[in-house]
């Protein structure tokens, strides 16, 4: 969640630092820190933005050719300015920023009070760098092994960059359950929680893993683990650019992210798919694929747009490949005491790959024998490296916290995963397996001949920015669509909606219907066709506003709804990959026409870390 920059190097840190800042504020946070080492420690924070920490930094001395940052997502404590990053030990010795959450921070707090210690802050951070240097003081070691030693009395998750007062060359970096990463430049070191504040100045990489401290000057990085084992840095390449993470012509990143997903798509399918069509390959998952076709079950796993690509992936799984599937909360299936065995296959999704009730509920399905999959978007991330096998998205990064081409890319992987093992599994004829990779072939053009009804789509959402409540309606593959459109709605314009399979409106949702409730209704040609319209004229007869998501042509519903958006003809397992890209849109322009934060909706965060 929170956001983490630091430099060691011969370059003045502060720009370095506020520009990858900057670059993090896409992770949501609501207040901003530096600490520069410069003959001392000088610390700089503030509630709010970065733009406000530049306000309030102004005039400051600031020199210095090493220094931290942070952005800060309130967990423990309020936000304010004496909870904002970075926190100073009592006694001045030791600086850190903290992404993630200390369990036992109240215990140890009471321990550090015994012995004398005083908090200015309500946070678990503040209590972790008194912690270090009461070891530094008590126990006279170098800052290093304060560092592990009180990492070791540590419960819970960290990515931590620490500078001591009395070792102004270097800085220490550790990691524990929330990413860190470190880019190698020639006599100069940058570290991020992700790569974005990196990459305009390196490609070369190291991800630290689990219980990793980096020990780090201009000159040199010595990795260990937190028993003082000597660990060898592996550097990585990574193919992000600069261009990528910029916004471009676009107002937003999230219209942005919107318009790639003809690309994004087609990138998550490149390669994958024969070129006469009649094949998928994953090579990502080719060593399970045994395991695969016999599982006797599938669980997947995931939280928030991941959990309705994960529904999706139900359907198909379960329409093709003959598998029973259930779809889990990541944080609620974590702290059950589900039945997992040997025979089952747990994917895991995640955009970052670095969620951590889906971490959790990895290594807990590890732990009972079940193959782990995974599919997420960020290569070097946690996930693929807890998991056995798995694939990736390609979707390039995206930097709205509002997931878009996420979720269509995300559903692309599972319907490519449905069809091979539905072809494996002998329960999927071959004439309608090249058919459906065909049909997937086909959507990136057809989502360009839906972008095209932008201005159109606009005009609908100027209608309905007012509204209070609104409800999502969908059948079969189209109820996850139904809840993702409402998810978009209410998490970037703070409109109440509620998303619902169309059948279950007279159970309960259709006391609410009257002439002020927008009801969108996804109602292309399906099996559930009839049903859907039927659901439709029950809306109307209550005065409710029908805005309908249509098969081009579709001239029955379009004597019934208020509105109606067309999307091209396709395969109903196909049919989520087009029809939820206008209900992104209407969320987009509905938020904008509201004045609100599309890319940082507020209390939200991009990649939810913590638990």
């Amino acid at each position: 969640m929170c956001g983490i920059v630091a430099y060691v190097g011969d370059k003045m840190a502060y720009p370095i630092l506020i520009k990858g800042l900057q670059r993090l504020e896409y992770r949501g946070y609501d207040s901003a820190g530096i600490a520069l080492l410069n003959s001392g420690i000088h610390t700089y924070k503030c509630l709010g933005k970065v733009n406000d920490l530049e306000m309030h930094a102004k005039g400051e001395p600031l020199s210095g050719t090493i220094g931290m940052g942070h952005t800060r997502w309130a967990t423990h404590g309020e936000p304010s300015d004496a909870n904002a990053h970075p926190h100073t030990s009592m006694n001045g010795k030791f600086t850190l920023v903290h992404n993630g959450i200390i369990e036992n921070y109240a215990h140890l707090k009471k321990e550090l009070e015994l012995r004398g210690y005083q908090f200015r802050s309500d946070t678990d951070t503040e209590v972790l760098v008194n912690l270090i240097e009461n070891i530094y003081l008590e126990q006279n070691v170098c800052a290093e092994i304060a560092v592990r030693l009180a990492l070791s009395k540590v419960v819970g998750a960290y990515g931590l960059v620490i500078s001591c007062a009395d070792e102004q060359n270097q800085l220490i970096a550790a990691r524990k359950g929330s990413p860190l990463v470190i880019g190698v430049g020639d006599k100069e070191y940058y570290l991020g929680s992700d790569a974005s504040p990196i990459i305009e100045y390196t490609d070369r990489v190291i991800y630290l893993n689990d219980e990793d401290v980096a020990i780090i000057t201009k000159d040199d990085l010595v990795l260990k683990n937190i028993q003082n084992d000597a660990l060898k840095p592996k550097i990585q390449k990574i193919e992000l650019t600069i261009d990528k993470i910029n916004k471009g012509d676009y107002e937003h990143y999230m219209l942005k992210e919107i318009h790639e997903q003809p690309t994004s798509i087609g990138d998550t399918f490149r390669g994958r798919i024969a070129i006469d069509k009649s094949k998928i390959f994953l090579g990502g998952i080719t060593d399970v694929m045994p395991k695969l076709t016999q599982a006797k079950r599938i669980i997947i796993a995931a939280c928030g747009t991941s959990w309705h690509a994960a529904m999706v992936g139900e359907y198909l799984f379960e329409e093709f490949a003959r598998l029973p599937v259930e779809v889990e909360y990541a944080s609620e299936f974590r702290y059950r005491n589900p039945v997992i065995t040997p025979d089952d296959v747990l994917i895991a999704i995640s955009q970052s790959g670095e969620t951590a009730d889906t971490l959790a509920a990895i290594k807990m399905a590890k732990e009972k024998g079940a193959t782990i999959l995974g599919i997420c978007n960020v290569v070097g991330s946690s996930i693929p490296r807890e998991t056995d096998a798995g694939v990736y998205t390609h979707a390039g990064p995206e930097i709205g916290v509002a997931s878009t081409k996420a979720f269509t890319s995300q559903v692309t992987v599972l319907a490519m995963m449905a069809f091979m093992l539905g072809r494996k599994r002998g329960s999927m004829y071959d004439q309608l397996y090249k058919e459906l990779i065909q049909e997937l072939t086909l959507v990136p053009e057809k989502i360009v001949s839906i972008l095209k009804s932008e201005s159109y789509i606009k005009e609908i959402a100027e209608k309905y920015k007012d509204a209070t409540n609104s409800l999502y309606l969908g059948r079969g593959y189209l109820f996850p669509v139904a809840l993702e459109g409402a998810l978009k709605l209410k998490e970037i314009s703070y409109i109440h909606a509620e998303g619902y399979p169309a059948a279950e409106m007279k159970h309960g949702p259709i006391a609410l219907i009257d002439e002020n409730m927008p009801v969108f209704v996804l109602a292309t040609k399906d099996k559930s066709y009839e049903k859907i319209v039927s659901n439709i004229q029950e809306v109307k007869a209550r005065s409710g506003k029908v805005i309908a998501i249509v098969t081009e042509g579709d001239e029955t519903i379009k004597q019934l709804a208020d509105h109606v958006i067309e999307v091209p003809d396709s395969h109903e397992a196909i049919a989520p990959l087009l029809t939820v890209v206008p209900l992104q849109i209407i969320s987009y322009y509905i938020a904008v026409m509201r004045g609100c934060n599309v890319d940082q909706p507020r209390n939200l965060a991009k990649s939810v870390t913590v638990e």
